[in-house]
């Protein structure tokens, strides 16, 4: 199987750590060169200690004009675009719909699907001049069996299908391969923050809601963010050529949310 990532040139979004930065590490292992973005500063010099080759930018992905400065460094960096990896995404407020603030909510639509437009709509000519390439969202199970308490992220994570999905034909026949990661509960301090918020809003012990996630897994078990990254590199590579149009799920298989 052909995983090899040689010259290729990819954008990561929220790469500085998590996820992002277990894909772009991943993509580094396999020969390409990679630009991340972050809005943390302090997570992008841990980046740089780490993946020192890996060039970067501070950027809010929810500001259209960061997004265009971003945009700037990732052409003088990289010199063009092979892969995007729209990744960024914030867990937004925990409650029920009648008690969300509606800050609150623009700010999760904002970070969860609106980023991705913008770096798409400036990623795409770019990929499509190299003579195509491969874009990869990143949804979530909230994407596919919906997310009570968590309604904003969910409606985002949702939207992000139908995107992937209509840029699929819309950029096919261009040989841009579009297609939406759909993870599960991902081992680290995201997912502890989450469990938190939940227990928290449902009155229950912190340990008590993460088993209640635990068994909606058929594998009881946690995902990583090298899954993540792995199924990014594959659909990204030769091993992926012919797969696009699809929301795919790393879970251990999720029946439900809880």
């Amino acid at each position: 199987m052909n995983t090899s990532a040689a010259g290729l040139r990819v954008l990561v979004t929220a790469g500085a750590a998590g996820i992002g930065r277990a894909i772009a590490q991943t993509f580094v292992a396999h020969g390409a060169r990679a630009h991340i973005c972050d809005v943390d500063r302090g997570a992008l010099e841990e980046a740089k200690r780490l993946l020192p080759q890996v060039t970067q930018s501070v950027t809010d992905v929810a500001s259209p004009a960061e997004v265009d400065r971003l945009f700037v460094d990732v052409k003088r960096e990289l010199g063009g675009l092979d892969v995007l990896v729209n990744n960024a995404g914030i867990a937004g407020p925990t409650g029920k719909i009648e008690d969300l603030n509606p800050e609150d909510w623009d700010r999760c639509i904002a970070v969860d699907l609106n980023s991705m437009f913008y770096c798409t709509r400036l990623a795409m000519p770019l990929i499509k001049a190299a003579g195509g390439g491969s874009i990869i969202n990143l949804s979530s199970v909230a994407g596919r069996l919906g997310f009570p308490l968590r309604t904003p992220y969910a409606a985002a994570k949702w939207a992000v299908v139908g995107l992937t999905k209509s840029l699929a034909i819309e950029a096919g026949p261009d040989g841009v391969r579009v297609n939406c990661l759909q993870p599960g509960n991902v081992e680290g301090e995201r997912i502890n923050r989450v469990i938190d918020a939940k227990a928290k809003a449902l009155d229950i012990p912190f340990e008590a809601q993460k088993q209640k996630l635990l068994d909606t897994v058929s594998l009881r078990t946690f995902v990583t963010a090298e899954d993540i990254a792995n199924m990014a590199l594959f659909l990204a590579t030769d091993a992926g050529k012919h797969i696009s149009g699809q929301a795919l799920s790393i879970c251990g298989d999720i029946a439900h949310t809880v």
